[in-house]
């Protein structure tokens, strides 16, 4: 499935692509941490904070903030950090300052030139609202969780968005996250371009995206807008 010749809509996904996802959490767990003088290791923390989400968002849906709340109590317990639910909030109240990746603002703006841009986002609106702050550009199109209130690799957001562009013909995705994007993607036959920041290597049986690249401003590049 290639990259179609004429491409009109880019969507992406936002942390882990455009957002600095791992840089948030992992500091404001340990901020919190602090006040109890707990020392969190940062790669325990991010690979208990996408195990932990991940088996939360496949339940019944709620908030991303909620979801946020219950991954702060269940991370911490694995860590060993005694945290009081109560003061879970720390999480999502911390997403204001999740940051873009350095190259993000510059390759969108590029985009933004060229096509339609959207964003499909496993948070809700008022999370997002905040995040898109960071951004110097606006998006044509948002999806996000709470709208579909469902959460990817469900196909929610995928169709959706097909159906509010008006079909698949020139659209093409661009997301960090393999399970929860370049799954559904290829599945929906979207042809979507990987940014594998951390060159994660493929197992036997997952397919390929339709391209692979490290950064975004690559994958700017991969479509003439940079």
């Amino acid at each position: 499935m290639p990259l179609p010749k004429q491409v009109r809509f880019v969507t992406t996904d936002c942390y882990g692509t455009l957002i600095d996802w791992e840089t948030g959490a992992y500091e404001a767990f340990q901020k919190e941490a602090d006040r109890d003088g707990f020392t969190i290791d940062r790669n325990r923390c991010t690979d208990l904070f996408v195990n932990v989400q991940r088996e939360i968002m496949s339940g019944s849906y709620e908030l991303y903030a909620e979801v946020l709340r219950r991954t702060a109590v269940r991370v911490a317990q694995e860590l060993g950090w005694d945290l009081e639910p109560s003061r879970s909030n720390f999480l999502p109240a911390s997403v204001p300052r999740w940051m873009p990746f350095r190259e993000t603002n510059a390759q969108l703006e590029r985009l933004s030139k060229k096509f339609e841009l959207g964003i499909l986002s496993n948070i809700d609106d008022k999370l997002l609202g905040s995040t898109r702050r960071h951004f110097r550009v606006d998006f044509d199109l948002v999806v996000t969780a709470q709208q579909v209130r469902s959460y990817k690799p469900d196909p929610a957001h995928f169709k959706e968005c097909q159906r509010r562009i008006g079909g698949k013909t020139g659209w093409v995705h661009i997301a960090s996250g393999y399970e929860t994007d370049v799954v559904p993607c290829l599945q929906a036959k979207v042809p979507v371009i990987w940014v594998n920041r951390k060159g994660r290597e493929l197992g036997p049986g997952d397919k390929k995206p339709t391209e692979e690249v490290k950064t975004l401003r690559d994958a700017a590049k991969l479509l003439g807008a940079a």
